[in-house]
């Protein structure tokens, strides 16, 4: 394996594993195999290697939900694309997915929390483009395109959360009809 990738891969299991603030340059190193000389000619620092890390892994998630969000006229069926597709994501790279939603709670001046808010706000403004698109088909929009985009992504979040805390470990099975459902049980809090 590439130097460069082993050391993502290292600093991924042990971000994931004690979080970002508890983990030293020289453990990463260690479980890489590598001198810190090779991990700062790569990413400078630690905190390079984290903004590497969340970046890299990120663009994935950007560029499918990018794609899944085109409104087609449909909200329902546009949300559902988006979940179905940012739950194959955050399934395919749970630890990632894990990382990110914890580092979204740190305190607002650590500094994992300021690598990872640029991408939870693209991930925001994704959604909320959505709701901004559908105004027309949602009639009681009332200028809250932001209130349903946080609402949506917490109810997935929120499930998503649950069920890699429950399965630690283990692939994990999330069924086409059970995001059906969270869609369903979302847009029918928004139509009410």
């Amino acid at each position: 394996m590439e130097n460069k990738e082993n050391i993502l891969k290292c600093a991924l299991d042990l971000f994931y594993a004690k979080g970002y603030d508890a983990v030293g340059v020289q453990e990463i190193v260690e479980k890489a195999g590598i001198t810190k000389p090779t991990l700062y000619y790569y990413f400078g620092s630690k905190y390079g290697l984290l903004e590497t890390l969340l970046t890299t892994k990120f663009q994935l998630f950007s560029t499918t939900l990018r794609q899944a969000a085109k409104y087609d006229g449909d909200v329902a069926a546009t949300l559902n694309r988006v979940a179905f597709a940012y739950v194959k994501c955050a399934m395919s790279n749970q630890k990632f997915y894990m990382l990110l939603m914890s580092m979204f709670y740190l305190p607002r001046e650590n500094e994992a929390y300021k690598a990872v808010k640029p991408l939870i706000r693209e991930f925001f403004f994704i959604i909320k483009k959505i709701f901004q698109d559908a105004k027309e088909q949602l009639g009681n929009m009332n200028h809250r395109e932001e209130q349903f985009a946080v609402g949506f992504m917490g109810v997935i979040n929120c499930y998503l959360i649950m069920i890699c805390e429950q399965g630690e470990g283990k692939e994990i099975q999330i069924t086409e009809d059970i995001i059906r459902s969270l869609v369903h049980q979302f847009m029918h809090g928004i139509n009410s």
